[in-house]
């Protein structure tokens, strides 16, 4: 399986950011590719629905979740 090194996936971030597009990044310490710890399986999924509900749905979510900053949208 081929796996993204995370020095690969800042320069990803940080190109998307430069375009002027929408973007996130979150790395987790201790983790790699795949997600082990129920916590981070959690934050991700919440972080997810809420990125797509706001920049492709435009609805909000009904669970209390505080959204992660996305460049060039906030």
């Amino acid at each position: 399986m081929q796996v993204v090194p995370p020095d690969q996936a800042r320069k990803i971030y940080e190109a998307l950011k430069k375009k002027g597009l929408p973007v996130a990044l979150v790395e987790y310490e201790g983790e790699q590719h795949g997600f082990r710890k129920a916590e981070n399986i959690k934050f991700t999924l919440e972080q997810q629905m809420v990125f797509f509900a706001r920049l492709v749905g435009h609805f909000n979510v009904a669970d209390e979740i505080t959204p992660i900053k996305i460049e060039n949208f906030d």
